[in-house]
């Protein structure tokens, strides 16, 4: 049998990826052979198996493998690698992962420093920039001892002059040992305060005052046969000085200034020679010393520490103080009230500027008299002087320096986060940003959009100067090929400075994707998770030639995909299914997709027209009421003006960075937010909004994970676990052995499994090998202990109701309308196979977004509910989309407003009113294009969305 085994597997074709027994999740022991220096991508239903395949077999076995490489000393330091649930993978090259899961949350980490641009660009700035006075404007200088020398013989020939090196610039003290110490080695007179004066024993100077001292070095006629010793000396003048000398001009006593720095003339302001640090902002050789490089400070807000006017001090109008109690703090107000007659009764509006400022700022902006006498906290018979420090100023203090977190987390409560008023949100220091390099500073540079920045880097050469052409030439190389592969993927709309924290995670992963294109590797598998992301239609084809030049150059890319696009584009097409969950894990089709189409199967039968997301037959007519957004102007918004009708289904489209999230997520959700939570999100500016009183709940639904423990599941999340769990505490045997309901969690001590804490699992540590995980001895899984699980209802365990999967539970609780309600609307959103109890960390980005789609749907609303979903068809195949289209459309139904940034036509086209940012992304976006139906919609000849939806709705 072991010969057999070895002569098949020498007999395989060497560019092929065989995968055998693959049983990873739901996966059914499937086998598969993937072609290798190719396109391939795998789709299929949401939940279907793509990802176990793709990441949790291929990838985790790649990286195991490279793990494997390290001795057993270095792999106990590395983090887990677990064996994936597969019998055999062969063919495999080095693997590397491209997921969307991997974004920075770093407030330092921009789009410039993970895609190395901004580093090349720091080097530029290094060495071949221009230095400007900040003071003056005017370019600096700096000379070598050759230039100076020829300089001097150029200005002042056969003049008489003094080299002086300075010692001291404007500094107090006696000086006297400076003197002696000068005067030993040899030198005769010195310069102080401007005047010549011989040295002698015991000198010194009034201590008190500010004085500059130099030396006298030499003293010397400019003629010829002196240029040696001219030479000599300033040379020793620029060692006595520190890299910088004055030349004293006898017969009028002008002073001209010459550095090796870079020095301003006028003003005698010297940089140090540039180094690439200082121009990072995360270098404190580079970073604005306020905001310490991050381009925004915390500062108190006035409108949280003075909510209303109308109130007294007393009765708590400043709000970090509160209503008058006894307090030291509240004491020591009332003594500086007394001192200084300030009415702690009186309205606020009603007090003098100068007696509140007492109070908010303490004695700097009152009286000269700054000590108090205040009573000793627990003595009233002894007292003691102290400055009163003022409420503004200690909460800063116990902001900056607040002994522990929860003091420092109320005293950020009544902050707000704003641009940096010393750098201006640029993050460097003011000498960084006066290094120009044809007239721009790399704060400049940073906020161009990219496809701007390629153009201004383009034929840049002759702009330089020769030398600055010569430093520049490979760097400009390096700069200019990285813009050009991130504009390939479709993010000409980006900036160097833009935060990572803000990018999606297509954008992200697009990144990552041009970083390796960059790189050049051959011979590497990569493995992408939906790189259309948000991405429009219009860039598809860049996202797909980025792929394709990644295949040409000799690697194998699988990708996780649900883009029609980018399917049709692929050399090998893997159809997953044919359900999901349970359902799915099966290889469904498989070959080129013309193969694939023929196959009938449910991807098939939508990517060929035989299925297709019908158009509704009217478009709602909404309720007559709306939000009236006025004068948005956030990041790329020009001014808008856009109207929300509410009662309706409403999309926001677009092209990527067009302004959609802008408008949406940073604009109008914070105010509505506010409006309806008092919430404390700050919004982008805007002019004014009308409508708000027609809407009580804002709820936004993203694809964050809804738990990340494994404890966390679907019963938990959506709230009906605590009613099985007090279903099960009713049975007749839990009431007579006194069991409640907390009995049956399985994360509290009591009915929960000893050994595994209520985890089911236990974890083996294998020391240098990656720990195991094992069924717990002792409760086989289940997480409750034998007396827990001996109460039934029905005949099922407490750990068997868990164990269900949707649809099954809910036949079982049928007969139980408040639970079978909550449960029945999982399985309306499509997740009938998803169990109760199945961990919260194995469901994807669509299923959790269906999880708190059905925890909504639960809920009884109002009918005036806002509910905004930002790209919710990530990672759902055609039929979920169906599925997903058919819960908006309830929720629409009872009356509630949703609103959906989308690029997927299919959920476009059944809207019943669209609104379109554009018609570019970055600069070049920002307006309104088009408010009103689909149908309306497609003669908007500036819309890049309008001459997809024509395609789409024709082909209805």
């Amino acid at each position: 049998m072991k010969k057999k085994k070895a002569v098949a597997a020498d007999v395989l074709p060497p560019d092929v990826i065989e995968v055998v027994g693959a049983r990873e999740h739901n996966l059914k022991n499937i086998d598969i052979t993937i072609p290798k220096n190719r396109l391939v991508v795998f789709t299929g239903v949401s939940g279907s198996g793509k990802s176990s395949l793709a990441f949790d077999t291929i990838y985790n076995e790649g990286q195991r493998r490279y793990m494997e490489s390290f001795s057993a000393y270095a792999r106990q330091f590395v983090g887990d690698m677990e064996r994936p649930d597969v019998d055999r993978i062969t063919g495999l090259s080095p693997v590397i992962s491209i997921e969307q899961k991997t974004t920075s949350k770093n407030p330092r980490s921009t789009v410039g420093t993970i895609t190395e641009v901004y580093d090349f660009l720091r080097l530029l700035f290094a060495r071949a920039s221009d230095a400007y006075s900040y003071n003056t404007g005017k370019r600096m200088t700096k000379f070598s001892e050759e230039e100076i020398v020829e300089n001097i013989y150029e200005k002042y020939s056969h003049k008489k002059i003094s080299l002086l090196a300075p010692l001291v610039r404007g500094r107090k003290g006696h000086y006297r040992e400076l003197f002696e110490d000068i005067r030993k080695k040899g030198y005769l007179k010195v310069r102080v305060d401007g005047e010549v004066k011989d040295l002698v024993p015991k000198m010194q100077v009034d201590r008190y005052k500010i004085h500059d001292i130099e030396v006298v070095v030499d003293r010397m006629a400019v003629t010829p046969d002196l240029k040696l010793r001219l030479s000599q000396s300033i040379q020793k003048s620029m060692q006595v000085g520190k890299g910088l000398m004055f030349l004293l001009l006898n017969d009028n006593n002008q002073v001209i200034q010459y550095s090796r720095q870079l020095m301003c003339e006028d003003t005698g302001i010297s940089y140090e020679e540039p180094s690439p640090n200082a121009f990072s902002f995360n270098s404190p050789y580079g970073a604005c010393p306020t905001c310490k490089g991050l381009g925004t400070v915390y500062q108190v807000s006035m409108e949280k520490v003075i909510p209303d006017w109308d109130k007294s001090i007393k009765d708590g109008g400043i709000a970090p103080l509160g209503e008058e109690r006894d307090a030291y703090v509240f004491r020591q107000v009332q003594q500086v009230a007394r001192k200084y007659k300030v009415d702690l009764k009186k309205p606020l509006r009603d007090l003098p500027e100068a007696s509140l400022n007492i109070i908010l700022y303490g004695n700097e902006n009152g009286s000269d008299d700054t000590d108090i006498d205040f009573d000793q906290y627990n003595t009233s018979d002894r007292v003691y002087a102290e400055e009163f420090e003022g409420i503004i100023p200690q909460l800063k203090r116990w902001f900056g320096t607040g002994s522990s977190e929860p003091v420092r987390e109320w005293a950020e409560s009544f902050m707000e986060l704003n641009t940096c008023s010393s750098c201006d949100g640029a993050r460097l220091k003011k000498e960084s940003l006066w290094f120009r390099v044809d007239g721009k500073n790399i704060s400049e540079l940073s906020e161009y959009d990219l496809d701007k920045l390629l153009a201004w880097f383009t034929n840049i050469e002759k702009r330089l100067s020769g030398k600055q052409q010569i430093i520049a030439k490979d760097i400009l190389k390096e700069i200019r090929e990285r813009l050009q592969f991130l504009i390939d993927v479709g993010l000409t709309y980006l900036t160097l400075n833009r935060s990572s924290k803000t990018l999606s995670g297509g954008e992200s992963q697009r990144i990552r994707l041009a970083t390796q294109i960059g790189s050049q590797l051959q011979g590497i598998t990569y493995v992408l998770d939906e790189p259309s992301i948000g991405l429009h239609q219009r860039d598809n084809h860049r996202l797909i030639t980025a792929l394709q030049n990644l295949r040409d150059i000799g690697n194998s890319v699988l990708v996780v995909e649900h883009d029609k696009d980018i399917m049709m584009a692929a050399d090998h097409l893997v159809d997953i299914g044919p359900r999901a969950g349970k359902f799915g894990g099966r290889i469904v089709a498989q070959g080129t997709p013309q193969e694939v189409l023929a196959s009938h199967s449910d991807t098939a039968q939508y990517l060929n027209g035989e299925k297709r997301i019908d158009v509704p037959a009217a478009r709602r007519k909404g309720n007559g009421k709306s939000l009236e957004l006025k004068g948005a102007k956030g990041n790329n918004l020009k001014n808008l003006n856009v109207g929300f009708p509410l009662g309706k289904l409403i999309l926001v489209t677009g092209v990527s960075g067009s302004g959609k999230s802008t408008l949406i997520n940073e604009t109008l959700y914070p105010i509505l937010s506010k409006h309806c939570y008092d919430s404390k999100q700050k919004p982008l500016e805007y002019k004014s909004i009308k409508g708000l009183e027609h809407v009580d709940k804002v709820i936004e639904i993203d694809q964050s994970p809804i738990g990340r423990t494994p404890r966390s599941n679907p019963a938990t999340y959506c709230g009906f676990f605590t009613e099985i769990r007090q279903l099960f505490a009713a049975v007749p045997e839990a009431k007579i052995r006194g069991y409640a309901a907390g009995r049956f969690s399985f994360n509290v001590k009591g009915g929960r499994c000893d050994a595994c804490e209520g985890g089911g699992m236990r974890v083996i540590e294998m020391n240098f090998l990656p720990d195991v995980y094992v069924h717990c001895e002792k409760c086989n899984g289940k997480r409750y202990n034998r007396e827990t699980l001996e109460i039934r209802y029905k005949g099922k365990s407490i750990s068997d109701v868990l164990d269900m999967t949707v649809d099954e539970a809910v036949e079982f609780f049928q007969a139980v309308p408040y639970l079978f309600r909550k449960i029945k609307v999982l399985q309306e959103v499509g997740l009938g196979y998803i169990t109760l109890g199945q961990s919260a960390v194995t469901l994807s980005g669509g299923e959790a977004q269906r999880v708190k789609l059905a925890t909504e749907l639960s809920k009884k609303d109002t009918g005036k509910t806002f509910y905004i979903l930002d790209e919710p068809t990530t990672g759902l195949h055609f039929q979920d989309i169906q599925h997903l289209l058919d819960v908006l459309n309830k929720l629409v139904d009872r009356g509630n407003t949703v609103l959906v940034i989308e690029h997927n036509l299919d959920v476009i086209k059944v809207a019943d009113h669209i609104i379109d940012i554009g018609p570019e992304g970055g600069d070049g976006g920002g307006r309104l294009l088009f408010e009103g139906t689909p149908e309306e919609m497609v003669n908007v000849k500036e819309s890049h969305t309008a001459k997809f939806l024509k395609i789409e709705l024709k082909a209805v």
